[in-house]
């Protein structure tokens, strides 16, 4: 919900397990950065581990009776924890019924950022599950989504934002985010084109990746203008999958932003490959920019 000044919320999603706060972390670190108010969202769907207790009366009444206390003890926690760490942040909350991944999409309507918790997507078991939220809210949310990995991943000296660029209006808009998130933090951008030659080959490499670098500079020219202290490095890097070679570039980066879809979408298609693979392989917070 947009607040009276206008200024539309970070939304979070608050996982029922105290330990994992990462991402309740990033999203009040961020909403003091920003100056934005932060909305902390638990949605009941199908009940966890966390809910199934012997306390539980078979009746449907005095179940869902029992999964209300637990959500409004959740978000209570999860204030106190904020509050603590983040004491300016204006804080509001949300204990919703339904699916996690449609209710955040809702919120996302009047978000600037979704933040949630991956509980690390690389387990392809829960990946797919039907418990999974990161996926299908990166590939339907109205605003940014960020995805922040447990356990935390360190960092490296001098902090950096990594982009993937495509040349799509997506990547740029991708850059655009980088960039403002590189100056919150006084960090420097690598944005990367990857080109990954064709099993065949082509006629004229040279003339090709020279027409990669042109794309690549089209995308990020005066992209830092209204960020002038920001460092942005840009390089088209020939060989592996996209995939491969943005979750390497970005193992230690503050995150890695990407487009859910660039070229060769199709508006049908959930998430773009390369978006879904990031996803699922990377250390580091990813943040997608919708179409």
């Amino acid at each position: 919900m947009t607040g009276a000044d206008g200024r539309r919320p970070i939304v979070v999603g608050v996982d029922p397990d105290p330990e994992k706060r990462l991402a309740l972390s990033w999203a009040a670190d961020e909403a003091e950065r920003r100056k934005l108010p932060l909305r902390l969202v638990h949605a009941q769907g199908t009940p966890t581990g966390v809910y199934r207790s012997g306390e539980v009366r078979p009746s449907w009444e005095e179940w869902n009776r029992e999964l209300h206390g637990l959500g409004d003890q959740v978000l209570k926690d999860a204030v106190s924890f904020v509050e603590s760490r983040q004491p300016a942040v204006d804080l509001s909350t949300l204990l919703a019924e339904g699916e996690p991944a449609w209710i955040l999409h809702e919120e996302s309507r009047d978000a600037s950022l979704v933040v949630v918790g991956s509980r690390h997507l690389s387990r392809r078991r829960g990946l797919f599950s039907s418990a999974s939220v990161a996926l299908p809210l990166a590939a339907h949310a109205a605003c940014p989504v960020v995805v922040v990995p447990e356990p935390e991943h360190i960092t490296q000296q001098p902090p950096y934002f990594v982009v993937g660029v495509d040349g799509s209006p997506h990547s740029a808009a991708g850059v655009d985010l980088a960039v403002e998130e590189a100056d919150l933090r006084g960090a420097i951008v690598r944005a990367l084109y990857v080109w990954h030659p064709p099993l065949l080959g082509v006629l004229d490499e040279h003339a090709t990746v020279n027409e990669c670098r042109r794309v690549l500079a089209e995308t990020v020219a005066g992209r830092t203008a209204a960020h002038p202290d920001v460092e942005l490095h840009h390089e088209v890097v020939r060989g592996g999958h996209p995939v491969e070679v943005l979750t390497e570039a970005s193992e230690h980066a503050l995150g890695l932003v990407v487009g859910t879809r660039g070229h060769g979408g199709f508006t049908g298609m959930m998430l773009g490959s390369v978006s879904q693979g990031v996803l699922l392989h990377a250390r580091c917070p990813v943040i997608t920019v919708p179409v």
